[in-house]
């Protein structure tokens, strides 16, 4: 039987690799982004959420399978952390009535590698138990403070979103209502959110220092959208609240044996 997934960030990268792949195998995809979708919306504002859920009802005809929140930024901008955290978490709350009607519900989101990265932990306890007024206000502090500073919104919004998946995929709304919800955090992969860091073999020797992958190095949004596919897909009935980490081996080197 075809399943109906939401995709958000469906117009490139990861967010299009995985769109392709469903639809490859007779999936319906609803495509969210900017522009190049089903539905064109801004994720970062309260409207567009609410635009995002009456489409997605609209177009599915009430009942979506899976839904993958995908949508990111990576500038150095106070919008980043307004996509990558709230927007993100908007998108699974306000599509989750429609996950309720389907016989085998699914949801996931993309993290990052980056989330290893030490954070900037004023922005990330505002993001976990603050306001969001404090948080943003934090966001543009650090957006228009150093290189360093702004470098750190990025990777501190997805440890902050990989938090809240940890201390979400349990609770009643999700694996109680029989919603597997996890995520992936990959590591450096080939899309034009990357671009401009790996342009010639030297920007990618560089980023390797940073960020290695010993097992394969930099890849293609493929290799995600085939873990994403799985994650949404109806075998995976009883993984909860779980990262996986598809990074080249980024996590085992920076955390050694350290484990959840």
């Amino acid at each position: 039987m075809t399943r109906t997934f939401v995709v958000t960030g469906a117009a490139s990268g990861i967010g299009r690799a995985t769109s392709q792949l469903l639809e490859a195998r007779g999936e319906k995809v609803i495509s969210v982004d900017l522009r190049d979708a089903d539905i064109e919306v801004d994720l970062s504002s309260d409207e567009g959420v609410e635009f995002l859920a009456s489409e997605a009802a609209r177009l599915s005809g009430g009942t979506v399978d899976g839904v993958l929140a995908i949508a990111g930024l990576a500038q150095p901008v106070a919008k980043t952390v307004e996509i990558n955290y709230y927007g993100t978490i908007a998108t699974l709350e306000s599509l989750r009535p429609l996950l309720l009607t389907s016989a085998a519900p699914r949801a996931a989101l993309v993290t990052s590698m980056a989330s290893l990265f030490p954070p900037d932990d004023t922005l990330l306890d505002a993001l976990l138990d603050g306001t969001r007024a404090t948080a943003m206000e934090r966001a543009e502090e650090l957006a228009a403070g150093t290189p360093e500073q702004s470098g750190l919104l990025y990777g501190t919004s997805k440890r902050a979103l990989a938090r809240w998946l940890r201390r979400t995929a349990a609770s009643a709304d999700w694996a109680g209502a029989g919603i597997p919800l996890n995520g992936v955090a990959p590591g450096v992969v080939t899309t034009p959110m990357t671009a401009g860091l790996t342009a010639s073999e030297a920007d990618r020797a560089a980023l390797l220092t940073q960020v290695p992958m010993p097992l394969g190095g930099i890849f293609g949004p493929e290799a995600v959208a085939d873990l994403l596919a799985w994650l949404v897909g109806e075998s995976n009935g009883h993984l909860c609240g779980q990262i996986v980490f598809i990074d080249g081996g980024s996590d085992v080197v920076i955390r050694g044996d350290s484990t959840w």
